[in-house]
């Protein structure tokens, strides 16, 4: 056999490879347009995008009324603002309704050259990861992303524009009495949000937790691999504390008990890491043990 023909054979896999993966990833491509699509259909009267809007601005309400604001407000300067946040939550969450269709794709692409053991060890990973996610976004929501706008908007004083209304009756005033009181001396400082600044401080709580709430799935994956070992995680704690503390300045407001919060949380999950690893290679074990690959009295001897 010539030298080319080596060539063209061993193209060919290639080339049927990448035919498959593009094959995969317009399938994917398909699916998050679907889910893009899927948020701007409209209910009652309003787009699913819109809906999820207002959910994922809740904490900034309650946080404005619990501040004295009877009706609060965000606006937007531009034209083109508001639409372009809803698609960029379209964006998000449509790929969030896609995901399983898009994992699908690429488990399909990447299966067929794992070994049958190696699929059955790989998938149980595949559907932690965006459990984990979820599970990580909704306590970004629930609990830090309330605590982080109760810290930014108690240093502004947003019920001094309503100070008027809530000291009458609303039908006995001017229509110009919702303003700020007039003063005599210094600068009245009051808040007027954006609805595209208030949205990105949320939807980073949510990315930043839901990838932190990914740890024990990496950590897990990486010692069935034998990439990392629990020995080898509990002798590094000391380290991991502190870039835990250094990712809780970095992705919380400098506020001390959101920081406490997401330390607390992820060092938990670095400890239940630790556990899971130490499971995996318990199994690991009893599996060569059984297999004969190890002998119970020359490893009792190798410690003494």
């Amino acid at each position: 056999m010539s030298n080319s023909d080596e060539v063209e054979d061993s193209s060919a896999p290639l080339i049927e490879h990448l035919a498959e993966l593009r094959t995969r990833l317009i399938r994917s491509v398909i699916a998050l347009l679907v889910g893009v699509t899927i948020c701007f259909i409209p209910i009652s009267g309003d787009f699913i995008a819109v809906h999820i809007l207002d959910f994922l601005l809740q904490p900034i309400e309650d946080s404005l009324r619990a501040l004295g604001d009877p009706s609060p407000t965000l606006q937007y300067t531009s034209p083109q603002e508001y639409l372009f946040t809803l698609f960029r939550i379209s964006l998000v969450f449509g790929f969030a309704l896609a995901f399983p269709a898009i994992a699908f794709q690429m488990w399909r692409f990447v299966a067929p050259g794992l070994y049958k053991n190696e699929r059955g060890a790989f998938l149980p990973f595949v559907v932690a990861s965006p459990f984990m996610f979820l599970l990580g976004a909704t306590f970004a929501h629930l609990v830090v992303t309330p605590l982080a706008m109760a810290f930014f908007l108690g240093f502004a004083d947003v019920s001094s524009i309503f100070a008027n209304l809530l000291a009458a009756n609303v039908s006995e005033l001017p229509i110009d009495a919702a303003k700020v009181p007039e003063t005599s001396e210094g600068i009245k400082v009051t808040f007027f949000g954006k609805v595209n600044e208030s949205l990105d401080i949320t939807l980073k709580f949510i990315m930043a937790f839901g990838l932190c709430f990914q740890l024990p799935v990496l950590l897990t994956l990486m010692g069935k691999a034998g990439l990392v070992s629990a020995e080898g995680l509990g002798s590094v704690r000391k380290y991991a504390m502190v870039g835990i503390l250094v990712l809780a300045a970095l992705v919380t407001p400098p506020d001390v008990v959101t920081q406490v919060i997401l330390f607390t949380v992820v060092y938990g999950l670095y400890e239940i890491s630790i556990f899971l690893v130490k499971r995996v290679e318990r199994k690991r074990d009893a599996k060569l043990r059984s297999e004969g690959y190890f002998d119970d009295e020359e490893e009792f001897d190798s410690e003494l």
